[in-house]
């Protein structure tokens, strides 16, 4: 509608203060704000509405315009009932920089406004989205967070969307509407995170399982592919707003631009949330590098306490594990532990005290989650991440990073913190020697031989390998005889002929002479403890 129309309905009481040569311009939206800034939330064409609360003198009035006028709004209108009338110094600037301003009488609020511009629409569904983002607001204010205007959406429009961690975790949702399960939801980000790395900007539209759906970035990079490590760490730690779109083409553009203007809201909001997680890291921080300097226990438990989760600060405190996870690009790119803090942060969703190495510093590329143990028991390395996270990591970070994870045991005070720092660092090395792009270790592995392999220098390994192995590797290259495989299977089935026989479907008297066969080439024999346990070694090293 135009701002001309508005403005000369009776029935809304405005009056022109400057800017009749603006009453052409067209009203896309409604906005409403006491912001002193609200630019990052302005798309343009809308007619903003605000209170003047922050208003704080004359020199404020300018730089509110210039606001406005960079993001190309239509007009703005202020209300009367702070000060009883809109201050000279705001209609001189909104004169001076060519910004429509209309003044907003008392008993007029601005609800009615706002319902007036979505009635007069051209009908199509996504004018009503500023009515929605503005109740949005007032519910934020009052802490309703992300689901709120998810809620709004589902019930106003018919639209059920949710908001996602980068590896398909589930962050926020309307109330009354199942969430993705895992499968899905982990397609859909592994959806978002190809289009990314291709450089393809959202949203991004894709079937899973026959459901159309659509996918947009919630801040950070919308495309770009590799081309720096702020694309990279946006990749592992963005978030994602992911809807079920059903309509035609015209329905399918209006759900579009609609959640196209939520996913902004809720860029903002999520802004927000990273702010009030400061404290909880600085706690971390704090307390990893107390222990790790040999503070007295007492120290850093009162830094536990201040970490643990409300319900267990008045009790004995909780138990504790730690998690240590890094992260390492081919090229070393910056920026890897801030990536890392947020993989674990979304792993961790209970979790609010993650640090992560800073920049110059030794442990640069780690981060490290303090873990308070939940009733379900102690995390098991094995559940870090699950299967879907998993595949999604690994596909973003692509042929060049790697991510592994160490995980302790569960220690009840802070003089058991070290010991399990230490033991989850450990454990991290040993899942750094497998050969998966992501891969994670425990602390129960750090009684194994697995302990040792990863320390054992790389030209001790080929040495080592070689001398056992390599006469096999020729055999096998010459006639085609299949001896490694056998000699795994064999130590795989202890050393039973019949489990092993049946394992590679061959005869037992094939498999007896295959065995003689590496006996004979090696020097060693299967019968003896200590050649067995060199041949298990030698396949380990590899």
């Amino acid at each position: 509608m135009l701002l001309r129309t508005l403005l000369e309905d009776g029935s809304l009481g405005l009056r022109l203060l400057s800017g009749e040569d603006g009453l052409d311009r067209r009203v896309r939206g409604v906005m409403t704000t006491d912001l002193r800034d609200p630019g990052r939330y302005l798309r343009g064409g809308e007619l903003v509405l605000t209170g003047l609360a922050w208003w704080r003198g004359p020199e404020d009035a300018e730089p509110f315009v210039r606001v406005l006028v960079r993001a190309g709004v239509a007009a703005l209108a202020a209300g009367d009932a702070e000060f009883g009338s809109v201050p000279g110094e705001l209609t001189a600037a909104c004169a001076r920089l060519g910004l429509p301003l209309l003044a907003v009488a008392e008993e007029v609020g601005f609800t009615e406004i706002t319902e007036y511009v979505v009635r007069s629409g051209s009908g199509d569904g996504a004018r009503l989205l500023d009515a929605v983002l503005d109740r949005h607001r007032r519910l934020t204010a009052a802490g309703g967070g992300p689901r709120a205007v998810l809620d709004l959406l589902a019930s106003d429009h018919g639209l059920p969307a949710w908001l996602l961690t980068a590896t398909g975790g589930h962050v926020a949702g309307p109330a009354h509407h199942r969430a993705p399960p895992g499968d899905v939801a982990a397609a859909l980000a592994r959806h978002r995170l190809d289009a990314v790395r291709a450089g393809r900007p959202g949203p991004w539209e894709t079937r899973v399982d026959g459901v159309p759906w659509t996918v947009l970035p919630v801040g950070g990079a919308e495309g770009g592919g590799q081309g720096g490590p702020g694309v990279r760490e946006t990749l592992l730690s963005g978030r994602l707003l992911a809807a079920r779109t059903d309509g035609g083409d015209d329905d399918g553009a209006a759900q579009r631009r609609l959640l196209a203007r939520i996913a902004h809201a809720l860029a903002a909001e999520q802004d927000r949330h990273e702010a009030a997680r400061a404290v909880g890291r600085r706690l971390a921080g704090e307390t990893v590098d107390l222990v790790t300097g040999g503070a007295p226990p007492a120290e850093v438990a009162a830094r536990l306490r201040m970490a643990a989760p409300p319900e267990g600060r008045d009790a004995a405190g909780p138990l504790w594990q730690v998690v240590v996870a890094r992260l390492e690009w081919a090229d070393a790119a910056p920026g890897a532990g801030r990536a890392a803090r947020a993989v674990l942060e979304d792993l961790l969703p209970g979790t609010a005290a993650v640090t992560h190495g800073e920049v110059g510093r030794e442990d640069a590329d780690e981060a490290v989650a303090l873990v308070p143990v939940q009733e379900a028991g102690p995390l098991r390395a094995g559940e870090l991440p699950g299967p879907g996270a998993r595949e999604v990591l690994s596909a973003g970070l692509g042929d060049d990073g790697r991510l592994t994870f160490g995980v302790s045991r569960a220690v009840p005070s802070a003089e058991g913190l070290r010991g399990a720092l230490e033991e989850a660092r450990h454990a991290r090395r040993v899942a750094a020697a497998r050969q998966d792009a992501v891969a994670a270790a425990g602390h129960e592995e750090l009684a194994s031989h697995v302990l040792l392999l990863p320390f054992v220098p790389d030209e001790v390994r080929r040495a080592f390998t070689a001398r056992l192995l390599e006469p096999l590797r020729a055999y096998d290259r010459e006639h085609r005889a299949d001896l490694m495989r056998t000699l795994e299977a064999f130590l795989e089935s202890d050393g039973s002929w019949t489990r092993c026989a049946a394992r590679l479907h061959v005869h037992v008297n094939t498999l007896r002479y295959r065995v003689r066969r590496i006996e004979r080439l090696t020097g060693r024999e299967l019968t003896r403890l200590e050649d067995t346990v060199d041949f298990f070694l030698a396949l380990r090293l590899r």
